[in-house]
Parts: C-alpha cells; sequence; structure tokens
C-alpha cells in the first residue's frame, strides 16, 4: 500500500474538495478497518475534513472470462467493462455505460438506472477475501449491505450484447445537466420523483453561490465553477425541509457525503 495525494476539486464528478492523502490498497495487502474506502469520486462531496480514505490501486482493475463466468475487479471502470462487454458478446452490461465510476461503487449502492440494476446480474462479491453469494446479500433499490471491502464480483456469462439499448441509455445523458454534478442527489422516494418534489417545491434553478439545483433536471445539483461544500450542503439540506415540509416525505441522499 502507499499514500497517494488526490485533488478532489479536479478528482470528483462534482469537482468539490481539496487535495487529500488517500491511501491506495494493492494486492495481497490487509484491508483496513479505519479508513472509509472510496472508488472513482462520481457520487461523493467531500467536505473540508473528510475521515481517513482509502481506495483501490489498479491492481483491482482486472476483468476476466473463467469458464462462464465474468469476474470483475471492484476498481473496473464501468466504461471498460461496457467496452469489454460488447467487444466479446456478452450481455446485460449496458447500462454501465450510463453510470460513471467504478464496479464497486455500483456494488457499494446497488447503483442502476431504470429497471436495471447490478444485482440483477450478480452471482457473487468478494468481500474482505472471501466470496459471498449475492442471495446472502441484503439489498434493495440502492441499496447494498456488503459489510465490508468488494474487491471483485462474478457474474453469469449471457451471450448477445445489445446495441440499440446501449444507445437509448446514452442518449438518456441528453436530458441531463452537462456541468459536474455527483448525479442524482437524492433517491426516489416510493411512487414519486426526487426531482418532482424539488420541482416542485420551487427549489429547481435556484443558486446558493456557484452551486445550483438544475435548471434542467432538478434532482443535479450542479457546480457552476468553483462551488463549495458549504454551498452544496445548504442546498441539499434546504431541499429536504421544504420537501418534508409541503409532502411529509423524507429525501434520502444518494449522494455520499463525506
Amino acid at each position: 500500500m502507499f499514500i497517494k495525494t488526490i485533488d478532489f476539486s479536479k478528482y470528483s464528478s462534482i469537482k468539490i474538495g481539496q487535495p487529500t492523502e488517500v491511501l491506495m490498497i494493492e494486492k495481497g495487502d490487509m484491508l483496513p478497518s479505519d479508513r472509509y474506502l472510496i472508488g472513482g469520486a462520481n457520487n461523493l462531496l467531500i467536505s473540508p475534513n473528510p475521515p481517513p480514505l482509502m481506495m483501490l490501486s489498479k491492481d483491482f482493475a482486472s476483468i476476466a472470462k473463467k469458464e462462464e463466468m465474468l469476474i470483475i475487479g471492484a476498481a473496473m471502470p464501468t466504461g471498460r467493462i461496457v467496452s469489454y462487454t460488447r467487444k466479446n458478446n456478452i450481455g446485460g452490461f449496458e447500462f454501465c455505460a450510463k453510470l460513471p465510476g467504478t464496479l464497486g461503487g455500483m456494488l457499494a449502492m446497488n447503483a442502476g438506472v431504470k429497471n436495471y440494476e447490478i444485482f440483477n446480474i450478480l452471482h457473487s462479491i468478494e468481500i474482505n477475501g472471501k466470496w459471498v453469494d449475492k442471495e446472502k446479500i441484503e439489498y434493495g433499490y440502492r441499496y447494498a449491505q456488503l459489510n465490508g471491502i468488494a474487491t471483485a464480483a462474478k457474474f453469469n456469462i449471457e451471450r448477445g450484447f445489445d446495441q440499440n439499448l446501449l444507445d437509448e441509455l446514452l442518449a438518456m445523458r441528453n436530458n441531463q445537466p452537462h456541468e459536474p454534478s455527483a448525479g442524482s442527489a437524492f433517491k426516489n422516494p416510493p411512487n414519486d420523483y426526487a426531482g418532482r418534489l424539488i420541482e416542485a417545491v420551487g427549489l429547481k434553478g435556484v443558486k446558493k453561490g456557484a452551486m445550483q439545483w438544475s435548471s434542467l433536471h432538478a434532482n443535479f445539483l450542479v457546480n457552476l465553477g468553483g462551488g463549495t461544500y458549504e454551498d452544496a450542503h445548504y442546498l441539499l439540506a434546504i431541499a429536504k425541509e421544504k420537501v418534508k415540509a409541503q409532502y411529509g416525505i423524507t429525501l434520502r441522499e444518494e449522494i455520499k457525503l463525506l
């Protein structure tokens, strides 16, 4: 393992943070229990005083077929997963193109889009060095209780990459903001949409400093340039407050605040 300084104002998708020392984990290392594991920082909002952080190194960015299983390392970027499965005519991973980041991040939150979720195609996860079947893991909508650090996952191979589905999912990006963001700020509550609720309470397009509830999609908190953690946190808090007061609904963050 080794220490790497990462500038989260450049590395994170929302472009907020500061240079921070991150412990990089290599193959064979003992996994620390006193650090928070991060991945591609695509759904992270880093505070000025984050907890001790660690990240899986490129040692865990692997993908390989073994018999009728696809074994993917947790540090593998989603874009490379899609490229590999398209090249090898493997179906089921097309939706990953819509979700930036790494496999580990997807596993940790059962990431997905529309009706597609990573746990739908999952066989098992290597957690703290031991393989655990999907059925033994508690998971649900944007939620997975891994009880440890995921370093790899296995998937049953299904033949037939669907290029039409990939094109359809990529086209959805045209309806999302292009400014730096951390993706959806809140999970959709049952039978409703967080974006609809944020817009309904009058926050769509509202700014605090350089942070804004996007005027294109209200559930995207975007950085217009030089945004701060404090301003982002304020907008998250005011959205929760207003939606709770007007609708009695508690919005729950999909973005991770550290």
